[in-house]
Parts: C-alpha cells; sequence; structure tokens
C-alpha cells in the first residue's frame, strides 16, 4: 500500500504549481504590455494600497528617488498612472492609477487566472466541492494568520 503524502506535502507540492503557473501567466502578460517587472509592481501597489506618494515607492522598491521617477514617468506618459495634488500636502504629488491603468490590471488578473478556469474543467462536480471546501479552509486560517502577525 502507498502512503498519502502529508498535508503540509500536498499543499506545498499546490504551492509550487500554483506559484510557478501563475507567476509564468503574469510574467507573460507583462511582457506583452512593453512594461517592466517593476513598472507593473508600482501599477499592483497602486491596486492594492491605493494612492501614494513618490517616497512610497522609492523606499517600497528600495530604489532611489530618481529611479521611482523614472519609473513612474513612463507610467504616467501611458496613461496609467496620474499625479494628484496631495491634498495634505499641497507641495507633494500623489500617484493614483487611471481608468486605463486599472483596465490593465483587470486583463492581467484575468489572464493569470485563466489557467485556473481550465484546470476547474476537469474536476468532477463532487471534486470541485471537496476543492472549494478545502481552500475556504485554508483560506480563513491565512487570513487569522495574517490578523495576528499584522500583515494585510
Amino acid at each position: 500500500m502507498t502512503k498519502s503524502p502529508s498535508l503540509s506535502q500536498s499543499v506545498r507540492s499546490w504551492m509550487d504549481v500554483f506559484m510557478h503557473r501563475s507567476m509564468r501567466g503574469w510574467h507573460l502578460f507583462v511582457k506583452s504590455t512593453g512594461l517592466s517587472m517593476p513598472q507593473f509592481s508600482i501599477l499592483m501597489q497602486l491596486h492594492y494600497k491605493g494612492a501614494c506618494g513618490m517616497s512610497e515607492v522609492s523606499e517600497r522598491f528600495e530604489i532611489t528617488p530618481a529611479a521611482a521617477s523614472q519609473l513612474v514617468d513612463k507610467l504616467v506618459q501611458s496613461g496609467l498612472v496620474q499625479r494628484e495634488e496631495d491634498p495634505n500636502d499641497r507641495r507633494a504629488k500623489l500617484l493614483n492609477l487611471t481608468e486605463k491603468g486599472r483596465a490593465l490590471i483587470r486583463q492581467g488578473n484575468e489572464e493569470r487566472h485563466r489557467w485556473m478556469d481550465e484546470l476547474m474543467t476537469g474536476l468532477t462536480a463532487e471534486e470541485k466541492t471537496k476543492v472549494n471546501e478545502a481552500l475556504a479552509l485554508l483560506t480563513r486560517a491565512a487570513q487569522e494568520l495574517e490578523t495576528e502577525t499584522g500583515h494585510t
């Protein structure tokens, strides 16, 4: 009789496959846009964390303010990001996604998740139910862990 893998082994195996497929899809999409990964990462930061200043971009990506400015300039020129006056400091500018930038992020997420839709077509209704229940448990546990550690 063959021994079943442990829960930890099963989750790690899934995580490896998932991350590989997800990142490959993400990389191919970013490459097709003509943007660099750092530029696309800035778009993602703005999407998930909201408007921020140039210093936050510089700190988040551990680059000089000049390098951050160069990355952002191309995004502004492409119509993906806009600079707005900071209501708390008129001298400072906030960066925010434009509608074109939000649309690009939506398209990227769709491309990145497309393989998941294909994966689901190969499962039976019973298997889909089991996977859904298991993922709901893992998601809840991960969210609780994030809350406990103060990461969001």
